[in-house]
């Protein structure tokens, strides 16, 4: 009866393997598991010297500025427009505009198609990983 049990155990809920599961990439296997944390305006900023975690700003980084969530969060953002998506690690805080959700670097919004802003769904792919990249 054991092995039976284990055998379950070793199946994903649609019935893959957990070997297959286990190569997928990380960021895949954790957004299928969350939902999405915020639908809005997105701008993208290219210029600044440090970011409010201390890093240097690297314009062409796919990196973001979100005003609330830990430093080092990982995020999915989809531009709505086009389907197409980036995963982004929050080190900055922002945006400062009324009605805009999350400001992208400008090599994050170059790699979702994003000019000016765009609508975006944005999902938690990870949360910070260290206490030096939590606020």
């Amino acid at each position: 009866m054991t092995p039976v049990l284990l055998a379950g155990a070793c199946t994903h809920s649609m019935g893959q393997p957990v070997s297959s599961i286990a190569t997928a990439p990380i960021e895949k296997r954790l957004v299928d598991r969350g939902g999405k944390l915020q639908s809005g305006m997105a701008s993208w900023y290219g210029s600044g010297r440090r970011t409010a975690n201390g890093e240097r700003f690297l314009p062409n980084g796919l990196t973001a500025a979100h005003p609330s969530l830990k430093f080092g969060t990982r995020l999915k953002v989809v531009n709505e427009r086009n389907g197409r998506s980036v995963i982004v690690r929050v080190n900055d805080r922002g945006p400062f505009v009324h009605g805009r959700i999350i400001d992208l670097a400008r090599g994050s919004a170059k790699a979702i198609g994003m000019d000016g802003t765009s609508y975006v769904s944005i999902y938690r792919v990870a949360e910070a990983e260290t206490p030096s990249e939590v606020e």
